[in-house]
Formats: structure tokens, sequence, C-alpha cells
């Protein structure tokens, strides 16, 4: 099989048999073999039956049904889970993607030999609202992956090697990061292509302002993760060695201090009269927190069930 289209979508009931329609008509005029798989998270309108409908009148067309919203990362794991095609095109439900880029994404994919290539939606039809956290967001995204010719982390229209998608896990709200998902699993040749975004036709968007809340901070666990995960201590034990370090010699420095003074005949009080003496203590404590923190962390790396599952391309 050529191509899976994975559609993630709720509440897209209008829009559905049009998509559908179009993917289907792009498809056959290029001679691609294919499927669409719906992933309806957890829909309250009739978007299930819709999907039905479709699947019963068109072989090519699977679903899955969420029995509640879990979000469109679930829904994207278990289309990719059920995707069989060599070339694996992800877009939304709201027609704001068009499927006729899929034909240059297919080809990016099998002849330039790109591992993913994200869509960029250069021309935008979002109110001022959200182009310009997008923006904002996207540049952050750049600088902390390395990924740095992607303006678009976040675009749905993608395409993938099979291989990409079998070989990351896209949890939570990781959506967001596929690309950076897809670095971080050894796919390193990562494309991008301007694409026509068209404003939405039905409905509003699912969407609201925390996205880019909780986008920053799915952004700082997954560089911490990626960067330190296999080995906290060298993070927490660094840090925390550091900070004790610096907790003793100040409480080195208020000590020796009371004796120079001793020595002179003055009087400089009780040590712990000093507000030095408790900011000592108190970076000292952090430190073993911190050492601590990563040792433990350390030790259930270590005894972790996953801690030699690596990435394998090729077995001779």
């Amino acid at each position: 099989m050529d191509i899976s289209v994975v559609v993630p979508l709720f509440n897209e009931e209008e829009s559905l048999p049009e998509l559908h329609a179009w993917i289907k008509r792009v498809m056959e005029a290029n001679g691609f073999t294919y499927e669409i798989i719906f992933c309806n998270d957890g829909s309250k309108d009739r978007s299930w039956d819709v999907i039905e409908q479709l699947a019963k009148d068109n072989p090519e067309v699977h679903g899955i049904k969420f029995r509640r919203n879990y979000g469109k990362s679930p829904a994207l794991f278990h289309g990719f889970d059920m995707a069989q095609g060599d070339v694996v095109i992800t877009m939304d439900a709201d027609l704001q993607d068009s499927p006729d880029e899929i034909p240059e994404l297919y080809r990016m994919i099998k002849e330039e030999g790109y591992d993913l290539v994200s869509g960029y939606k250069q021309k935008r039809y979002d109110p001022l609202s959200k182009t310009l956290p997008t923006k904002l967001f996207n540049a952050t995204a750049r600088k902390v992956s390395g990924i740095k010719n992607l303006h678009d982390f976040n675009c749905g229209l993608k395409a993938y090697k099979l291989d990409v998608v079998k070989n990351i896990e896209v949890y939570g709200e990781m959506h967001r990061y596929i690309p950076y998902l897809a670095k971080n699993a050894g796919f390193n040749k990562i494309g991008e292509k301007v694409v026509h975004h068209q404003a939405r036709k039905y409905g509003k968007t699912k969407f609201g302002l925390n996205r880019f809340v909780n986008g920053y901070l799915d952004l700082l666990s997954l560089w911490f993760l990626s960067a330190f995960g296999a080995q906290p201590m060298h993070v927490f034990g660094f840090v925390g060695s550091l900070m004790f370090a610096l907790g003793f010699i100040a409480a080195l420095i208020v000590g020796f201090y009371k004796l120079i003074c001793m020595w002179n005949g003055n009087n400089p009080g009780l040590v712990t009269d000093s507000p030095y003496f408790y900011i000592s203590l108190t970076t000292m404590l952090i430190g073993t927190q911190l050492f601590l923190a990563g040792f433990l962390g350390d030790m259930i790396s270590r005894n972790s069930a996953e801690r030699n599952t690596y990435k394998v391309e090729k077995t001779i």
C-alpha cells in the first residue's frame, strides 16, 4: 500500500464526507493505493455515524472510536499503530488542510528520501490572537529542538516514512513535537513544505489559549527527557554537588571570620547571628536534596524494564 491517511477528529460531522471525497479524488487521480483512518476522539455529534457509513460504502475507510475525548496525541498514536502504508499522511478533519498537497509530500518522502516532511502554513487564516503566540512557540521549539528549518511544528499536515510512526510514541500532548520525537528516535532527515491553508468551513476551533502554556511545559519535559532522561544523575548530581560545595565554602568563610575576630580580640557574636550562616546551610541542604534526587532517578532508570530498549534499524 502506498499511503495511509490518518485523520484525528472531534465533532467534525459536517466536514467528513467532503474531506473523504476530496482525498479519494486526489488518490485516484494519482493512482495511489491507500487507506483512510478516521480517529474519532470522543465526538459528541454524529461524526462516528458518518464514519460508519463511509466505511460501509468505501473499503479504504477505517475508523477508531474512543469512548471519551482523550486528545489529539492518543488519536494519532492509535492511528499510527493501525497504519500500513509506505508513507503516512496526517491531516486535520476541518478542511483547513488541503489533500491536494498529498502527491508532493509523498514524492518528497519516496524520491528525496526524507524521513518526515512537515507542512508550513505560510499564509494563515487564523485570528491574530492565535498567529502571534504560534510564531513565538515555533521560535522556542526551533531553539530547543535544534531543528532550525521548521517554521510550523504544530501543522497537522505532515508526511512520514512508515518506520518513523512505528518508532515514536506520541502521548499526552506531544503531537506538537513529533519532529522532535522523530529526531530523538534517530530520524534526522526532516524537511518542510509550504502548504495551502484554508479558512475553516464548518464549526469552530477546538483549541484554546491554554494549549500554548501546556505546549511550553511539554517542550521543557521533552527536552529534559531527551537530554538527561537516561542519566538523571548527570544533571541533578552535578548541580547538587555544586550547590553543596558553594554552601560548604560559605560556611567555612563564616567560621574563619569568627576565628579571625576572636584572634584579634573582637567579639563577633554567635555564628548563628549571621544571615550568611543560614544561607550557606540552606544551600548545602538543597544541594544534598538535588544529589539524592539524581541518585534515586538513576537507580529507577537502571531498574526500568526499558533501560536497554533501543531503536535498531537493521540486523544482518
